[in-house]
């Protein structure tokens, strides 16, 4: 490759880059806006408020159901003797309600609902439904994105919200069967060093990955095209897109507010 082909190819890349960057903002712009149109979306918000939120569950509470067991048993065995046994309560309550809960969470409905929705929108978009809702002066983003945007920023903190005591409900029943943990041991930890705070964070977090997960699940299914695999390239990007948005997410709220909390 010559240099004037390296260069070409560079310019190319960023170009798509940039004109990715500016539709996700435009798409975003478009939805802001759409939310004054309260009789159109608010039918909707409450059907996928339980499509999103209540039927993603049990996948949430299984996989904190299990990490809670996980966590009590590391912590038992990091420790080894050189700091007492009721720190398990802490780290389990610390790891599970700021970390563990509001993230494998979100992993997880980001397969579940990211894909979902891009499918579900994306096939709309190929079969012609979304210019059939124009026709009939149905505005897209109020009628299809709006209601699933602000379901998944309501719904994924209280799925979130039971992930967690389950989890810590797991490691607390973990700790007493598995690790001769007296509960008056695993409480105390548990209390030790407990703020408010701890789950206020894992909420807010999960509220932002509600937000993501969504969003860029709409945008990719409205912008599905060529049939049946363009909806499943669609719904590939999605679960992607929403897994490093996460991550993103995640470090954003370390960096900004815990390192915030510390000063």
């Amino acid at each position: 490759m010559t240099a004037v082909e390296a260069v070409t190819a560079f310019g190319r890349w960023g170009r798509e880059r940039v004109e990715g960057l500016g539709r996700s903002g435009r798409f975003i712009g478009d939805t802001l806006v759409a939310v004054r149109e309260v009789g159109t979306w608010w039918p909707e918000a409450t059907l996928h408020a339980r499509e999103l939120g209540v039927r993603s569950l049990p996948i949430a509470l299984y996989i904190a159901l299990f990490t809670g067991v996980v966590l009590s048993l590391l912590a038992s065995y990091s420790f080894t003797g050189a700091v007492p046994l009721y720190f398990v309560g802490t780290l389990v309550e610390k790891t599970i309600t700021m970390e563990l809960a509001p993230v494998l969470t979100g992993l997880a409905l980001a397969g579940r609902v990211g894909a979902n929705i891009a499918a579900e929108l994306g096939t709309m978009k190929v079969t012609e439904q979304v210019d059939a809702l124009e026709t009939l002066a149905y505005d897209p983003q109020a009628y299809l994105v709006v209601p699933r945007v602000l379901a998944g920023t309501v719904m994924f903190p209280v799925v979130v919200g039971l992930a967690m005591v389950v989890g810590v409900g797991a490691g607390w029943v973990a700790s007493i069967l598995l690790l001769n943990l007296s509960s008056e041991d695993f409480v105390k930890g548990l209390r030790l060093f407990f703020t408010p705070f701890d789950v206020r964070y894992g909420l807010v977090k999960s509220a932002s990955f509600g937000t993501a997960v969504t969003w860029i699940g709409c945008m990719q299914g409205l912008a599905a095209r060529g049939g049946a695999q363009g909806v499943g390239r669609a719904a590939t990007a999605a679960v992607v897109y929403s897994a490093v948005m996460i991550l993103v997410l995640d470090a954003f709220w370390a960096v900004v507010w815990l390192l915030g909390a510390e000063r």
